[in-house]
């Protein structure tokens, strides 16, 4: 449609142009004594048009012609900065492809196109972040060979120009990278004030989180390590599993830190309740309070909910955490056994008559309140069954024990000799 008007409109124009040259009979005279010239008024106006497209095409010309430096110009600075992104992306695909030495050669290089273009005022609305970022490889690369001086040289001159306005945001980021290198280098000290400096908004992110958990784990802070595990946990930076297999690492750390009982305690009661279930982490605690002091109730306490659990699911427990169980309730037993617990203990061996753990934990019960013979009786059934080496050893201890008190010299030296064999073997 739109072809079809510039058509009609061009034949309108033809039609009024022939309309006015072939009635007009209009004559100019030009008078240049002692001459006179007389031209037709279609000629003169004729003459007019190409005089104006004359001077038209000589502007145009003469500005191109002027034009000339200014566009060889760009042409340099344009052909210098595809040289300087191709040297850029030339370093990048060097450093991921392990080349170091290679890749910071590169960003050298980039640097130095960078600066040559500053240096005749073209650096560009990017060239801060650029010579920013090119530093920032310079320094990786650096960090990759172990080259530490030049990684701190790179690394300063990244910093000095992330303080102009048009590098915002990169600062941090590179900060992170420092606080990487020095735990890379193990280097506490250092680690820590990079981190110092970091903003309250960056140290809450997941990539701060990871490095703090790394700082405090080398600075041997596990309660921090601890808190930071758990909001990486909250932030789904590891998979449920890793979570809590981390989680419960740093419990276990700090529980075997505490050095009497008032800070195990305050241990105990910093854990979430999610954290005191955990068999290996209540077991460990109530061990570690027996061992700093005189706190069977307590410890007790502390294992009654993996009890719980363990008789609720059979298959709630691991057999290696059903053992540590059975190993800290022991301990837990070593001077009486409360009467609750014991009514607890036999009620599960009824309920599980074919389970050798519960058993041998039925018959150390009663070994703790003097029933020799049914003590020796469950400790005798449970003992071929028992899948663990170390319960086994101490299954013949007791027996041991119990024939000595019964003046059986002969089977406690044979219940002995047993012992001894198993415990080779667990040390073998």
């Amino acid at each position: 449609m739109r072809v079809a008007l510039w058509f009609l409109g061009l034949f309108g124009v033809a039609v009024l142009l022939a309309l006015f040259v072939s009635n007009n009979e209009g004559t100019i005279t030009i008078f240049w004594p002692p001459h006179r010239v007389d031209l037709s008024l279609n000629m003169v106006v004729v003459l007019l048009g190409l005089l104006f497209l004359l001077i038209h095409l000589a502007l145009r010309a003469l500005a191109a012609l002027f034009a000339l430096p200014g566009q060889a110009r760009s042409w340099r600075v344009r052909h210098q900065e595809q040289a300087m992104h191709a040297n850029l992306i030339e370093a990048l695909s060097h450093f991921v492809a392990g080349r170091f030495l290679r890749a910071r050669k590169a960003a050298l290089e980039v640097l130095a196109r960078e600066a040559a273009l500053s240096g005749i005022g073209e650096g560009g609305s990017g060239a801060v972040r650029l010579r920013v970022m090119s530093s920032l490889l310079a320094a990786e690369s650096s960090q990759a060979l172990q080259d530490k001086t030049a990684r701190d040289t790179h690394l300063q001159q990244a910093l000095t120009q992330s303080a102009s306005p048009g590098a915002l945001g990169v600062r941090e980021g590179l900060l992170l990278r420092a606080v990487r290198w020095a735990l890379e280098d193990r280097d506490a000290a250092a680690a820590q004030d990079w981190f110092d400096q970091l903003p309250s908004g960056v140290a809450r992110r997941t990539v701060a989180l990871r490095l703090r958990l790394k700082l405090a784990r080398l600075t041997r802070q596990p309660g921090l390590a601890l808190d930071t595990a758990r909001l990486l946990v909250k932030h789904r930076a590891f998979t449920d599993a890793s979570g809590r297999g981390l989680v419960r690492a740093l419990a276990l750390e700090n529980i075997q830190d505490a050095r009497d009982t008032e800070q195990l305690q305050r241990v105990w009661h910093k854990l979430e309740s999610i954290e005191q279930t955990m068999p290996e982490v209540a077991c460990l605690a109530a061990e570690r309070l027996l061992f700093l002091g005189d706190e069977q109730v307590t410890a007790l306490a502390w294992l009654l909910p993996v009890w719980e659990r363990m008789l609720m699911a059979p298959d709630g427990l691991t057999p290696s955490q059903r053992i540590s169980l059975v190993q800290a309730l022991e301990a837990a037993f070593a001077d009486t056994v409360d009467s609750v617990w014991l009514v607890r203990i036999e009620q599960a061996q009824m309920a599980q008559p074919g389970d050798a753990v519960l058993q041998y934990l039925a018959g150390v019960a009663c070994l703790h309140l003097e029933l020799w013979g049914k003590a020796r009786q469950l400790i005798k059934q449970a003992l071929p069954r028992l899948p663990d080496q170390r319960l086994a050893a101490r299954a013949w201890m007791m027996l041991a024990d119990l024939a000595q008190r019964q003046g059986d010299d002969e089977q406690a030296a044979q219940a002995w000799q047993q012992a001894a064999q198993l415990a080779l073997r667990q040390d073998d």
